[in-house]
């Protein structure tokens, strides 16, 4: 009977631990470049893609590369392991996911926000009214 116990207060205390490291991995802040340089854990910046510099996709190392800027105007180099978005040239936003490390931000997932064809803009609700 004793031994039954001792097994389910392992087994407990495992799941405690795994779900306690899962939850602080997955728990990822925005911040901007200038305190991802800093950090050392994964975070997310919030910012616009640059169109003025190169963004290319590299077939050999299957990365994409582009330059992107921050709400707080700091621009730097993103470099993600994929293929570029499908939307990424329409986005109002971009969105990366990752650490900076060897002097760029190296993305580990590129989420893009979209204008929405649902909302209005300005002209045509002023010429609605």
């Amino acid at each position: 009977m004793k031994i039954k116990i001792i097994i389910a207060s392992i087994v407990i205390v495992a799941a405690i631990i795994f779900g306690a490291i899962s939850f602080v991995e997955t728990n990822v802040e925005y911040t901007d470049f200038h305190t991802a340089a800093t950090s050392h854990k994964k975070v997310q910046v919030k910012g616009a893609w640059v169109k003025d510099k190169e963004s290319l996709f590299d077939a050999a190392t299957s990365q994409f590369v582009f330059y992107m800027k921050d709400d707080f105007g700091r621009e730097e180099k993103v470099v993600y392991d994929g293929a570029k978005p499908n939307n990424f040239e329409i986005a109002n936003a971009v969105v990366v996911k990752g650490r900076y490390h060897d002097g760029y931000f190296h993305a580990s997932e590129i989420l893009t926000k979209c204008p929405s064809k649902y909302e209005a803009d300005g002209e045509t609700v002023k010429k609605t009214l």
